[in-house]
């Protein structure tokens, strides 16, 4: 999240989606209200406090104002996944709606690497990173018996692990094919 605040505020905003971004400050959001509210875990509240004011930060750079469409569809994605199940079925179906959310949130990168052999905007160590603090976050959820948020949380950590492995391959791809045309061009 840093690298893409880095990113963000040096190279620009190409290619960086309003979207996603605004869903995961959403999403960060609602982690810091479960945590306080129902699950009642200050280690919840204190972490996804500590990623929101990047999140927050990105989105007010790619200035969501102007970008109604994909601020709309962030805003009913998460209403729909995050909130509305709650009215069913209490926090957890809230929960189980977040990590929904959680891992439609990698399809768009997902379809990018499927369609594309050109994965450099791909940061595999970052995914994968990701799947490390899920899987934290699992042991935790464990330890204090929450089964709503480690199901939610392993869902979102295995998309992580999936993309992760897709861009490595892209990587190991573009490496070979790079090797050939030097060989072939020498």
């Amino acid at each position: 999240m840093a690298a893409q605040y880095r990113r963000v505020n040096v190279q620009g905003i190409e290619g960086v989606s309003l979207a996603t971004w605004l869903l995961f400050s959403l999403i960060g959001g609602f982690w810091i209200f479960y945590g306080a509210l129902s699950a009642h875990s200050p280690a919840v509240v204190l972490g996804s406090l500590l990623c929101w004011p990047l999140q927050l930060a990105i989105v007010f750079r790619l200035s969501p104002w102007r970008h109604r469409r994909g601020s709309i569809q962030a805003v009913a994605l998460f209403l729909s996944c995050c909130v509305a199940p709650g009215f069913v079925g209490g926090w957890s179906a809230c929960v189980y709606g977040t990590g929904l959310a959680m891992t439609l949130l990698r399809v768009p990168q997902f379809l990018a690497l499927v369609r594309s052999r050109d994965a450099s905007g791909v940061s595999s160590a970052s995914w994968f990173i990701g799947v490390g603090c899920a899987t934290l976050w699992i042991i935790y959820y464990w330890n204090i018996h929450l089964w709503a948020p480690l199901i939610a949380t392993a869902c979102s950590g295995l998309a992580s692990t999936v993309l992760g492995s897709m861009a490595v391959w892209r990587h190991r791809l573009a490496t070979e094919e790079f090797v050939r045309r030097e060989v072939f061009a020498s």
